[in-house]
């Protein structure tokens, strides 16, 4: 079945005026989070990987993501055994390589320490479930990974974090194996990382298309996943070259309002992807949210009516929301405060 990933790359690429926008369920969180993965029930107890994985099996049916972003154990499990996304336009992705700055573990200081490279699972792993034997046929399950950096201002870790992309790079050239490239700036405190806050945006740009520009079209990545900074450092990107295909992540819950004000600021200056987990993972109904961010990136409805629309909705299935709408209106991202310069910590999205 025809992938509407696919398609709108192909508009995109096509003409980069095109308003095709990419919407991403990243469902990926059992590889940063641990047991919190799946998120809460109703009654504050942790939802069991069985009812995470549930939950991605009624959003593909829903069909109105373009891409999902599973583990490759998930992913196993639904891709290959189950078969889910043979008659789907959805496109499964997965993560495909976890640094130490999203191994949010209870009791741990990981995340706060300079980002390592690692993977645990390997492409042969995620386009196939075992380990290939040179020569053998080669059939790809799953054909898109995340691969995801982040920037520290340290020489030598960042010079580690890119040597191993190079090398991740090259073996996906060779398998045929396509990826989209998520970029955090700094993890660790900022008398460690030494960069202005308001200088970050312009830190995180510099590196992204210094990196693009020593790499050909074949070895690309299909579009960027990156923090969103505010219109200035959105516009400066996409301006900067028009071919990138700019995507931003979600971060963390927030309100209903930060999630849909996010995808809607975010297109209006230059973004044409859209990656959110935790944000549909912690949503009251996640079929109604999804529902609505499409309609928002759809220019169908504008942020405030979806809020007030996903509250209607939330209401007609008796669902109680975990916000009044009132509330639920407000925004808590300081991205959403235009000129905002708050550097983003969060990782795993």
């Amino acid at each position: 079945m025809q992938k509407t990933l696919a398609t709108k790359l192909a508009s995109l690429k096509e003409s980069s005026s095109n308003r095709a926008f990419i919407l991403a369920d990243a469902k990926d969180a059992d590889m940063a989070f641990g047991i919190a993965a799946p998120g809460k029930t109703s009654n504050g107890n942790f939802r069991s990987l069985a009812d995470f994985r549930d939950q991605i099996r009624q959003i593909v049916a829903q069909g109105l993501v373009d891409i999902m972003l599973m583990s490759a154990s998930t992913s196993e499990i639904i891709t290959i055994h189950e078969k889910i996304f043979e008659h789907s336009t959805v496109t499964p992705a997965v993560r495909a390589n976890d640094t130490t700055d999203i191994h949010v573990i209870r009791g741990s200081v990981y995340p706060e320490a300079p980002s390592r490279p690692f993977a645990s699972t390997t492409i042969d792993h995620i386009q196939a479930a075992r380990s290939l034997r040179p020569g053998e046929p080669r059939e790809a399950h799953v054909n898109l990974g995340l691969y995801s950096l982040t920037f520290n201002n340290h020489s030598d870790r960042d010079l580690e974090s890119l040597t191993a992309y190079k090398a991740f790079r090259q073996e996906a050239e060779e398998k045929g194996f396509n990826h989209f490239l998520e970029v955090f700036g700094p993890n660790v405190p900022a008398h460690v990382h030494r960069i202005q806050e308001e200088a970050i945006p312009s830190f995180l740009n510099d590196h992204i298309v210094r990196l693009l520009a020593g790499i050909p079209s074949i070895a690309r990545p299909q579009f960027l996943k990156i923090p969103y900074y505010g219109p200035a450092a959105m516009e400066e990107i996409c301006t900067y070259d028009p071919s990138l295909v700019v995507g931003v992540l979600g971060g963390s819950a927030g309100t209903t309002h930060d999630a849909f004000e996010l995808l809607h600021a975010a297109k209006k200056y230059g973004a044409r992807v859209a990656l959110f987990g935790r944000k549909i993972n912690a949503a009251e109904h996640q079929l109604s949210f999804v529902e609505h961010l499409r309609r928002v990136a759809e220019d169908e409805i504008l942020p405030a009516e979806a809020v007030k629309s996903y509250h209607s909705a939330l209401a007609t299935l008796r669902i109680p929301p975990h916000r009044p709408i009132k509330q639920d209106l407000e925004f808590t991202s300081p991205y959403l405060s235009y000129g905002a310069s708050k550097s983003e910590t969060a990782k795993a999205t």
